[in-house]
C-alpha cells in the first residue's frame, strides 16, 4: 500500500472516530438534541447531570448514634465498581497520613434512572457507615475507589461527632424549609450564608421539597452543587416532601444518595420516617406525603410515633415533617394530619414542630392566651413553617401565629442547651426576622418571644400586583 492510500485511510478512520464520539456524547434533553461539549453552559449542565470516575455528590448523614458514627454517600460513573472511605483523627498538619488511617469498604450499587425530561443516567452509588468513633472528636475522611497513585479520590473532609448523650454541651442545627426551585441560582446563597454565619453548626435539617421534580438529575445536581463541601462536612437529616414523590412513589434517587436511619415502622417508610437521638434531643422525621398517600403508612406512623414518644427519655423533642399541622398559605388545611398527630404532640409535650410546604413563614403556638405575648409562662409546642427557596405564596394571618412573613427566603438556626432552646430566623443577607427562647426547668416551659421590631414582610407592601 502506497503512502497516499495509507494517509487517506488514516484520515477516514480519524473522521469516523470523531463522528462516533460526537454521537455518543449527544443526548436528548427537554425534547431537543444537544451535544454537551459545544459551549460552556452545556458543559456545566453536563457535569451536574453525569458522573465521572471522581466522586461527586458527597454527603454526610446523621445516624441513630451520631456520637459514635456517621454515614457518607457519593456517586461515580459505572466504570468505578467499588468504593472506599479512609478515615483518621484530624491533626494540626498532614501527619495523620503517617498514622492509623482506617479503610471502610462501601456498599456500591450500579443504578440507572431517566427523568421524563432528561437522558438516561448511569451511575454507581456508594454508601458507608463509619463507626467506632469517639464522641466530640474531629475526624478527617475521604472517599474514592481505593486506588493508589492514579486512584480516584475526593479531597479530605473534616467531620466532628456529637458529644455523648450524657454530655451537657450545647449544639446547634440549621433548619431549612423548601429549597425546591432555582436551586443553583437562588437557593445556593441561603445555604452558603447560613454556613458563613454559623460555621460551627452541628447538622442541617431539611423539611422536604429539596428539589421540584423527584428524579431530575439536573435538579439534584444543582442541590448538591449549591451546598458543595458543606454537605460533606456538616451532616444532614431530611424528610421527604410531596415533590420527592410522584403518584405516591418516592424518588428512586432518595435511598441511593442518602443513608438515613431505618428504625421506622414499616419497610415502605424506610429512611423517610425515623428517629435520631442527638445528645439531649429526640429528632423525629414523619413522612407526611406517605401519611397522605397510604392508609397503611398513616396508621403505622401514628402507632410508631406514639411508641417513640412514650419511651422517650430525652429532655427535648423535635418533629420535622413537610406538611404543616397548621397551614399558613391561603386555602390550605391538612386536617387529617392534624387530627392524627396533634393529640400525640400535646400528650407528650413535643417542643418543636418544624415544617415546610406552604412557601411562606410563620411561627407560633396554640394557647388560650393568644398571640403576641412577650412571655408565656406555660408554653406548649412551638410550630414553625419556613421556606428557603425562591418560590413564594401569600399567607393568611392566623390566631396561632406570633410572626409571619411572605416573599422572604429564610433559614433558622436552633441552639439547644441543657435548659433552653434559642431560635433565630435569618434572611440570606443575615437579617434577623424572628426569634424566641424556650426555657424548660422542673418540668415547666417558658417561652420568651424576641421578635425584632422590623415590620412584617408582606408581598403587597413591596411588590406591585401583576
Amino acid at each position: 500500500m502506497n503512502k497516499t492510500k495509507r494517509f487517506q485511510i488514516l484520515v477516514l478512520a480519524l473522521m469516523l472516530n470523531l463522528f462516533l464520539n460526537a454521537q455518543e456524547k449527544q443526548h436528548y434533553h427537554d425534547g431537543h438534541a444537544h451535544s454537551h461539549y459545544m459551549d460552556y453552559d452545556d458543559l456545566s449542565e453536563h457535569k451536574l447531570i453525569f458522573p465521572s470516575h471522581t466522586p461527586d455528590r458527597i454527603i454526610a448523614n446523621l445516624t441513630v448514634d451520631p456520637a459514635h458514627s456517621f454515614a457518607v454517600n457519593w456517586r461515580t460513573d459505572q466504570q468505578i465498581g467499588n468504593g472506599v472511605v479512609e478515615v483518621a483523627k484530624a491533626t494540626d498538619g498532614p501527619e495523620f497520613l503517617l498514622g492509623n488511617v482506617r479503610r471502610i469498604k462501601a456498599v456500591s450499587q450500579k443504578f440507572e434512572n431517566q427523568n421524563r425530561k432528561e437522558p438516561l443516567v448511569k451511575a454507581t452509588y456508594h454508601s458507608a457507615v463509619i463507626g467506632n468513633l469517639e464522641p466530640g472528636t474531629t475526624y478527617i475522611y475521604r472517599v474514592g475507589n481505593g486506588g493508589e497513585g492514579n486512584g480516584y479520590w475526593s479531597e479530605w473532609f473534616q467531620y466532628t461527632t456529637a458529644f455523648a448523650e450524657t454530655a451537657e454541651e450545647p449544639f446547634s442545627f440549621i433548619y431549612f424549609g423548601d429549597a425546591q426551585n432555582n436551586v443553583k441560582s437562588l437557593w445556593s446563597r441561603v445555604i452558603r450564608n447560613s454556613y458563613r454565619q454559623f460555621p460551627e453548626v452541628d447538622f442541617m435539617l431539611h423539611a422536604g421539597d429539596l428539589i421540584n421534580d423527584r428524579d431530575a438529575n439536573l435538579e439534584w445536581g444543582e442541590w448538591f452543587y449549591a451546598g458543595s463541601f458543606i454537605h460533606a462536612t456538616v451532616p444532614s437529616m431530611m424528610t421527604p416532601g410531596n415533590h420527592e414523590y410522584r403518584d405516591g412513589v418516592l424518588s428512586s434517587l432518595w435511598r441511593p444518595q442518602f443513608t438515613l436511619p431505618e428504625n421506622g415502622p414499616i419497610e415502605e417508610l424506610k429512611e423517610t420516617c425515623y428517629a435520631i437521638d442527638y445528645q439531649n434531643m429526640k429528632l423525629i422525621s414523619i413522612d407526611a406525603e406517605g401519611f397522605d398517600e397510604s392508609k397503611q403508612a398513616r396508621k403505622s406512623q401514628v402507632k410508631w410515633l406514639d411508641s417513640v414518644l412514650r419511651s422517650n427519655t430525652k429532655k427535648w423533642t423535635a418533629i420535622t415533617m413537610h406538611y404543616p399541622i397548621y397551614s399558613t398559605a391561603k386555602g390550605r388545611d391538612n386536617k387529617r394530619l392534624r387530627q392524627a398527630l396533634k393529640p400525640l404532640i400535646d400528650k407528650y409535650g413535643v417542643d418543636l414542630v418544624l415544617q415546610g410546604h406552604d412557601h411562606t413563614y410563620a411561627r407560633g403556638y396554640v394557647k388560650n392566651e393568644g398571640k403576641g405575648l412577650t412571655v408565656v409562662d406555660d408554653a406548649g409546642t412551638i410550630y414553625a413553617v419556613s421556606v428557603s427557596g425562591p418560590k413564594m405564596y401569600e399567607s393568611q394571618d392566623r390566631e396561632w401565629m406570633v410572626r409571619r412573613g411572605e416573599f422572604t427566603q429564610l433559614f433558622q438556626i436552633i441552639t439547644v442547651t441543657e435548659d433552653s432552646i434559642e431560635y433565630g430566623a435569618y434572611t440570606p443577607i443575615g437579617t434577623l426576622y424572628d426569634a424566641f427562647e424556650l426555657i424548660k426547668k422542673n418540668g415547666k416551659k417558658k417561652l420568651i418571644n424576641k421578635v425584632p421590631k422590623s415590620p412584617i414582610r408582606l408581598k403587597k407592601n413591596f411588590i406591585k400586583s401583576e
